[in-house]
């Protein structure tokens, strides 16, 4: 989760990244950081992928919101297991937070959101994500500087030629 100040108040992400090409999956943003914002996430998700999340790995932190009763459940209802960072390693989610130190540096503070209000840099952030990060945006981890779902059709194509 990560927090953003808007003219009216804070904003606070929650986001998924698949780690196999750096995908954003879901985005879920609410005016706090309860567990309901981490559930919200992970409902996109189901509604989006369904049973392809059974088996799946939720890596967090040890936040309240993802050790709480609810947040698990949630997580059982999908069949995904959980994982969480060691305490005291923060290091263990590094890949999501320096997602969200791309989204901070690349929109958010030239955009000034502390100008805009929560539903306009809602607006802004679900472009950006969904949009340009995953779709446009060159992605250096990804062979060949792939944007992630570029990379992730790229790689399907290559394993549907290779069992032909």
């Amino acid at each position: 989760i990560t927090e953003i100040q808007c003219s009216d108040g804070k904003l606070y992400v929650s986001a998924v990244l698949d780690c196999f090409n750096g995908e954003i999956l879901a985005a879920a943003m609410d005016d706090n950081m309860k567990k309901e914002l981490c559930i919200a996430t992970v409902n996109q998700m189901k509604k989006l992928y369904g049973k392809r999340l059974v088996g799946t790995v939720f890596h967090s932190d040890r936040g309240s919101q993802y050790t709480s009763e609810a947040f698990r459940e949630e997580l059982k209802s999908c069949k995904m297991k959980q994982s969480l960072s060691g305490t005291g390693h923060c290091f263990d989610n590094a890949r999501m937070e320096s997602f969200f130190a791309t989204l901070k540096k690349e929109k958010i503070y030239r955009i000034a959101a502390y100008k805009l209000t929560r539903e306009e840099v809602k607006t802004i952030i679900f472009r950006y994500v969904f949009v340009y990060y995953n779709r446009i945006r060159v992605y250096t981890a990804n062979p060949l500087g792939l944007p992630p779902v570029k990379y992730r059709e790229w790689s399907a194509a290559r394993k549907e030629h290779a069992a032909a």
